[in-house]
């Protein structure tokens, strides 16, 4: 079977043995829906395929064109960490960062640059994830995270913990940033999230772990904040992560959140994974410095059966 066909056949559906289907219905989640007026703030799209769901969603949330204009630049940021295949979830999906490239083009984007700071060997995370083939396929364009020239001191003003950091000029110089997680447990961060992923942009996060890790990630999330970001919540790791160990510490959830707003996001996100937010305790931090709010009652959110 060739790899494209794998990843389709994997991603695309409930993947190998050990790996069930589990639902979290939207009042569950959000509370009883209510009518609202005025822009989306946040979209909760569940029930598809990956592809399916960002078509859904980002109609909902003003199309592409609200955030990628003709001649852009624009830099997409999955997780891409994990030397692993696509069935266990340790990154983003790769059906997903395709569809996502293809609107960005259709957008009139000039460029669509791919990158992460990987955990693994980065070639190997890049071709086994499956995210390399999905983006070459779709236009765009696998950017290394491991030159280390690439990387440029910035000023965290807002900083309480995190004063400053080195971060990838790719990110620093795009017209359009967009973030795009795998919702996932993570061992030191409780969740991996919008404002986690933003670890794989900066070159010295392993002072983040000895000083304070969700302050740190709170702290970063005040640098640039993504214009848009979507969580891949399709195939979801409840265990073991941010790696995992097998596909039995995968749930198909066939979820996904897009929002301008990291604090809500990722508040939307605990909530579906069935984790008290309060327990990701860099979400309240990022709150307190303004990087956006929790309190979703206040938010005009879409919801989307597919």
């Amino acid at each position: 079977m060739k790899r494209r066909d794998f990843i389709q056949k994997t991603i695309g559906a409930s993947v190998a043995s050990g790996v069930f289907m589990t639902t979290v219905g939207f009042t569950e989640v959000f509370g009883p829906e209510k009518p609202a007026e005025g822009p989306v703030d946040l979209v909760a799209v569940k029930g598809g395929e990956p592809d399916v769901m960002f078509e859904k969603g980002i109609a909902e949330i003003g199309g592409m064109s609200r955030f990628v204009k003709p001649g852009d630049v624009v830099v997409v940021k999955p997780n891409i960490g994990w030397d692993t295949p696509p069935e266990r979830a340790a990154d983003t999906n790769p059906v997903l960062v395709g569809k996502i490239i293809q609107y960005c083009k259709d957008a009139g984007a000039k460029e669509v640059l791919v990158f992460d700071n990987t955990c693994d060997e980065w070639t190997r995370c890049y071709k086994n994830s499956g995210i390399e083939e999905a983006v070459k396929k779709a236009g765009g364009k696998m950017v290394t995270g491991k030159d280390k020239k690439m990387y440029k001191p910035v000023t965290l003003e807002k900083g309480r913990t995190l004063k400053e950091a080195s971060v990838h000029e790719l990110v620093m110089n795009a017209d359009v940033f967009i973030n795009v997680p795998v919702l996932k447990n993570h061992g030191g961060a409780t969740m991996s999230l919008t404002m986690k992923n933003l670890m794989g942009v900066v070159w010295d996060r392993g002072w983040w772990h000895k000083n304070d890790l969700h302050q740190c990630i709170a702290d970063f999330a005040t640098y640039r904040k993504p214009d848009l970001n979507i969580i891949d919540g399709y195939n979801v790791m409840k265990r073991n992560g941010p790696r995992g160990v097998s596909v039995a510490d995968v749930v198909t959830m066939k979820y996904q959140i897009l929002s301008t707003d990291m604090v809500a996001a990722d508040t939307a996100a605990t909530k579906i994974f069935g984790v008290d937010t309060a327990k990701v305790k860099h979400i309240a931090l990022a709150e307190e410095l303004g990087v956006g709010t929790m309190d979703l009652k206040s938010l005009n959110i879409k919801r989307i059966t597919v």
